[in-house]
């Protein structure tokens, strides 16, 4: 219960609705026992027209309620029909649709009013999940396979709306239900009632057993179900490289797997839970057939009950049976719900490592540096940087270069706080970056990557992502310095035509230019490019080129760079190997030292 607790917290905003749910709720309990009390005077004017109460009975006590309420409804169908019984009859069947009518309606105006709260409380959990997984760092992604995080946004948290939430309208229509049935059932007979309560919690102790191990075997059904997610998800995204390779077959054995334990886990669970509906169903006629044995004897043989009350007292026995057996599902709904809650809120409580400070600073220009001061930094085990220094002065252009695994992409990641180091500093103008507020840091900051990230929308959206209500002008401009107008002018609708998923129906040259263009609009004081041109044939890395040059005009700009030959009037080339800087200089500086540099530009040369 306690997962329990921790999502009723999302139906506080709705509570409105809950408390209108519970007002109606209370009335259908209240009518649903009424209904089948109704029945006792129909069947007294069919089965005993001559009993007639002629004279208004008084009223003697809660004692004598039953008696009094069924000789003051007699009295009154008897003044009412007169020597008609037909006239009687109409009327006490009147009474008793007019009771199942309003029974109904309240029925429905309770679960008119829990939609609400429902469908509330999956929005906001939905909301609250995808918020959490945008604000958490990347490490966290690394760990998670997509698929599984997909499942748990959607499927999992379908399974708290159809498990935890039908609780809600549980909670209280279905004891009360129980508990209005049983105190008029008491009033029609205390010995019957007493004699069914000997067999109740024996059905109940049945009915718990069952469900047991819905909770362990719904936690597999689910995990199973983001395992099979995510290779949906590997396979759209390698769909290239898979039909390269004639994968299909060995990705379509890995995905039947997953769906062969799919289908077994939950036949085990469905099957587990198909068994709560005929157990209860068996256990609740096996009672009622004890109560016509028993009651039987009474009307029969003892002649304490009259017949009337008899027939009305099994309906009620029977009205009692479709809530038990709701509340009986209900449990499992609960068991399974856990191991959905339990999956959900896994990522709603994950500790965010990378959060801003109480007091964090917010940091709108840039004045003097950037400096990386003995920084260490691993991903897992082994360092990536140790004792690292760097300093990038205002208006300068500091190129990275080194082999692959050097640490090039990880200061990038790093100054961007998309990871945060494990020892030493970052500084902004002598401010540390856990300092400031992400939001501004990475608003100081432009970042062209090597893979262009897209968006499946329009090449306006994808562009203006820089900038928040940019206008169609300067998203025009934008693509002017990135040399992306003219190419965008041939599309079928322009700035309207939708590029696809990732950008598919563009070139890797259009795609990087769309990319410049979304950091130009942006137009931040720190530029970071990682590997931007790594990815493009000769003729596209002169347009991109020439755009970056163009975009890094009085900026401060990072550059890691696989082509040694884009970075070449650079303020500053930085050599990196093993995390460590080997040299440091310009381009003809470190040409004349012969030494790795020199070889790195000789064998691209060459190659």
């Amino acid at each position: 219960m306690n997962y329990f607790k921790k999502i009723l917290r999302f139906a506080v905003p709705y509570r409105k609705y809950g408390f209108l749910n519970i007002f109606f709720n209370i009335l259908y309990a209240l009518f649903s026992a009424l209904s089948f009390a109704a029945l006792i005077p129909m069947l007294d004017v069919l089965f005993q027209p001559d009993d007639k109460v002629l004279v208004e009975p008084v009223y003697t006590g809660v004692g004598g309620l039953k008696d009094y309420l069924q000789d003051y409804i007699n009295y009154r169908v008897t003044a009412y029909s007169g020597d008609d019984d037909m006239k009687g009859l109409v009327l006490v069947i009147g009474l008793v649709l007019a009771l199942f009518l309003l029974k109904n309606a309240f029925n429905y105006l309770a679960m008119f009013f829990i939609t609400f709260l429902r469908n509330g409380v999956l929005k906001d959990i939905r909301n609250k999940m995808y918020q959490k997984i945008v604000d958490l760092p990347i490490s966290y992604f690394s760990e998670k396979r997509k698929g599984d995080v997909i499942a748990r946004i959607t499927s999992d948290v379908l399974e708290i709306q159809h498990s935890f939430l039908s609780i809600l309208e549980l909670i209280v229509r279905e004891p009360l239900t129980i508990l209005f049935t049983i105190l008029i059932m008491f009033g029609i007979s205390a010995k019957l009632t007493i004699f069914v309560f000997v067999f109740i919690p024996i059905a109940g102790m049945i009915i718990s057993r069952i469900g047991k191990s819905l909770k362990r075997k719904s936690d597999k059904v689910q995990r199973e179900q983001g395992e099979f997610l995510s290779i949906v998800e590997e396979t759209l995204g390698g769909l290239r490289v898979i039909k390269a390779f004639n994968s299909e077959s060995r990705f379509y054995k890995t995905f039947q797997k997953s769906t062969n334990r799919f289908f077994r886990f939950s036949n085990s669970l469905l099957n587990r839970q198909n068994l709560a509906s005929p157990t209860g169903e068996f256990l609740g006629i096996l009672v009622i057939g004890v109560l016509l044995w028993f009651g039987g004897k009474m009307v029969l043989v003892d002649k304490t009950l009259d017949p009337s009350s008899f027939i009305a007292y099994m309906g009620l026995a029977y009205n009692i049976l479709t809530p038990a057996k709701a509340i009986s599902k209900a449990s499992y709904g609960v068991r399974k719900g856990n191991a959905a809650a339990e999956r959900v809120l896994e990522v709603l409580e994950s500790e965010n490592p990378i959060a801003d400070h109480q007091n964090a600073v917010e940091k709108t220009d840039f004045a003097e540096s950037i400096s990386l001061k003995e920084v260490s930094f691993k991903y897992e085990d082994d360092y990536v940087l140790e004792n690292f220094n760097l300093d990038v002065k205002k208006g300068q252009t500091v190129a990275l270069v080194g082999q692959s695994g050097s640490g090039k992409s990880t200061i990038a990641n790093l100054v961007t706080r998309f990871y945060d180091v494990n020892e030493g500093e970052i500084n902004i103008d002598g401010t540390n970056i856990k300092d400031i507020s992400k939001k501004s840091l990475r608003g100081l900051m432009g970042l062209v990557t090597q893979d262009s990230i897209l968006f499946n929308d329009t090449v306006k959206n994808n562009i203006g992502l820089g900038k928040e209500g940019a206008t169609d002008e300067e998203i025009m401009e934008a693509a002017k310095v990135a040399n992306a107008h003219d190419f965008i002018m041939e599309l079928p609708n322009g700035y309207d035509t939708n590029i696809g998923d990732s950008g598919n129906k563009l070139s890797g040259g259009q795609k990087q230019r769309l990319s410049i263009a979304r950091a130009v609009l942006k137009n931040p004081p720190i530029m970071i490019l990682d590997e931007a041109t790594s990815a493009l044939d000769t003729e596209s890395e002169k347009l991109v080129q020439d755009a970056l040059e163009k975009m890094m005009q009085n900026r401060t700009s990072i550059v890691i760079a696989h082509r040694l030959s884009t970075i070449q009037n650079a303020d500053s080339i930085v050599v990196l190997s093993k995390g460590k800087i080997v040299e440091q200089g310009t381009h003809e500086e470190l040409m004349k030292s012969q030494k790795g540099y020199k070889k790195l530009v000789e064998m691209q040369t060459l190659g």
